[in-house]
């Protein structure tokens, strides 16, 4: 069975931070790095380069900045699989847009503020 990027009931987290999760607040401290310039508001998820599978398409999400928000966050989040994650990163790169951009920052707020596929 596909792995997806965060489990629902994780033992580790502390009932904050499921609401953390919950509200995506522990995304705030990485509006840093956006200032800093080492991210984008917009762009596939930051990955170890050991995370990636050894084929040419999983390393051309690295052809563009990492970004706190991206195509896969807004398009089921946590319920989808890892595999599902990086064809939308790898598709986000291969259509960029400005336009693209801005539609991916508008699903954002609806995504945070209907709470869907966070946990």
């Amino acid at each position: 069975m596909p792995r997806s990027p965060k489990r629902q009931a994780d033992p580790r987290c502390t009932r904050v931070g499921l609401v953390l999760r919950r509200w995506s607040i522990d995304e705030i401290p990485q509006l840093w790095c956006v200032f800093t310039g080492s991210m984008s508001l917009v762009g596939p998820r930051p990955r170890l380069e050991a995370e990636l599978a050894d084929s040419p398409e999983e390393y051309r999400r690295l052809e563009a900045r990492p970004g706190i928000s991206g195509l896969w966050q807004t398009s089921g989040r946590a319920d989808l699989t890892f595999e599902d994650a990086d064809l939308l990163d790898v598709e986000y790169v291969d259509n960029w847009s400005l336009i693209g951009d801005l539609v991916i920052l508008a699903r954002t707020v609806r995504t945070v503020l209907g709470r869907r596929g966070a946990y």
